[in-house]
């Protein structure tokens, strides 16, 4: 069964970090991209990252570009978004997500994870 797992969300003052993870089972993504959405309350779900898994290459949305970082581990099957600099806008559910293509609008998706909520206060 495959599953995406995120984990490592929580509240954090404006200006803080935080760490997430999406922890990938079930298959091997080697051929995958890898990318993070997030969705405030209310709006639409927005693209924040995306890495390939087999060359490490990265994308940014203009609004997190400078201050998040994506990345992963292949040992651990697991992608990473370190984010620092956080702002109020910053807060929403976070998803991590698994595709044979780069997309910024999260069609065409194989997997998806739960989401994890991050909550930056002013």
């Amino acid at each position: 069964q495959v599953q995406l797992v995120e984990s490592g969300g929580g509240l954090v003052q404006a200006g803080g970090s935080l760490r997430l993870s999406c922890a990938a089972s079930g298959r091997t993504f080697s051929s995958y991209v890898m990318t993070w959405f997030r969705q405030a309350p209310g709006k639409e779900r927005e693209f924040v990252a995306a890495i390939r898994w087999s060359d490490g290459n990265t994308y940014y949305a203009d609004s997190v570009k400078g201050r998040f970082t994506i990345s992963r581990d292949n040992a651990k099957n697991t992608v990473y978004l370190q984010m620092n600099s956080l702002k109020p806008e910053d807060t929403a559910v976070y998803y991590c997500a698994a595709g044979l293509r780069w997309t910024t609008t999260g069609q065409g998706m194989d997997y998806w994870g739960k989401g994890t909520l991050v909550t930056v206060s002013s």
